[in-house]
């Protein structure tokens, strides 16, 4: 019979916590037999550097009670019983409505919330004490049908040239699946639609410059077999899988931060939960140092500015944001010439 319950002991701010795990022996993936306490000792083994990526942040959690294959949920209220070295931050939606978003600060509290049948954590780009200004610009780096990962990666080398010349260090990571997740840490100071159309103007540059390669075009019938520059995931209560988090795939894959130099030999698939916990022991962290020198978008908004005044204007918000200012008309482009 299947142990209805353990314990595992986590290291933490005051020594050792006993964190409770429950259906131990259930299993997730079950191409691997990866169970819910090996997930919590996949935690554990990289508490430190998961903790430093998404930490201190409001958090959503992507939770599968039956393993990966059975329904699934987001849990952005807090779940119940949380213990008390678990907290939760009030943070305001697009909707304009207020709630409490999980935060957690240790390795315990991320072990806990796999007790939760959490399998991928998503993390705000704002600190818990001021979740209205980002302290990171992302840019999500998504192969549309036809190209991969291959095809990421020459986008993110230009990226972050394009960033570079704005003034802005970016760090880099696998996002799980097929694509790239491009950071740049940023002084905290600007307002979520600041920072939206800083991506935006990253994005079109990046754009003009691999115009064969790349596209900003949100319709998916406009994009061709090109790798999207997803700007919607600026905006609040967006968020992507974090560093270290599982993805809910075959083979559990892992959002893997890497360095420049090793980008174009990497192969994304190779990044799991069997094998991170060993990478991080032997080469560390890649973004250990990344808010060393946070930047600033001001250029990127000077950007924006220029690019407004030749006639390029907003672009869509996600279908599910109120109507906002400048937006063009949330209709398919084949469907509106039709009409």
């Amino acid at each position: 019979m299947a142990a209805k319950a353990t314990t595992i002991s986590v290291p933490g701010p005051d020594g050792e916590r006993e964190v409770r795990i429950s259906s131990p022996d259930r299993v997730l993936w079950p191409e691997l037999g990866f169970t819910k306490l090996d997930l919590a000792e996949y935690i554990k083994a990289v508490g430190p550097a998961f903790v430093a990526a998404n930490g201190d942040r409001p958090l959503s959690l992507q939770r599968f009670p039956e393993g990966i294959d059975g329904e699934q949920f987001f849990s952005k209220n807090p779940p119940k019983g949380a213990p008390a070295y678990v907290r939760d931050v009030m943070v305001v939606y697009p909707s304009a409505r207020s709630h409490p978003q999980l935060v957690i600060d240790e390795p315990a509290a991320a072990v806990w919330a796999v007790q939760m049948n959490t399998v991928v954590f998503h993390p705000w780009p704002s600190r818990a004490g001021n979740s209205d200004n980002p302290d990171q610009l992302r840019i999500d780096l998504d192969p549309q049908p036809g190209t991969d990962f291959d095809d990421a990666v020459p986008a993110a080398l230009a990226l972050r040239e394009v960033l570079s010349e704005a003034g802005l260090d970016a760090f880099v990571k696998t996002s799980g699946n097929r694509g790239l997740h491009v950071f740049a840490p940023i002084e905290p100071v600007r307002e979520f639609q600041d920072v939206r159309h800083a991506v935006i103007a990253a994005a079109r540059e990046l754009e003009r410059r691999m115009p064969q390669q790349v596209t900003t075009s949100w319709w998916k019938e406009e994009r061709g077999e090109k790798v999207f520059v997803d700007f919607n995931q600026a905006n609040r209560d967006r968020t992507m899988a974090g560093a270290y988090s599982p993805r809910a795939l075959a083979h559990a894959p892992v959002s893997t931060p890497v360095t420049w130099d090793e980008l174009e030999s990497v192969d994304p698939t190779a990044f799991t939960v069997l094998t991170v916990p060993e990478r991080l022991a032997s080469v560390g962290d890649p973004w250990a140092a990344m808010y060393e020198e946070p930047g600033a978008i001001d250029v990127l908004l000077q950007w924006w500015q220029r690019d407004l005044d030749a006639g390029l204007g907003e672009l869509p918000f996600p279908p599910d944001y109120p109507k906002m200012p400048g937006e063009p008309p949330r209709v398919q482009p084949s469907r509106r010439r039709m009409e």
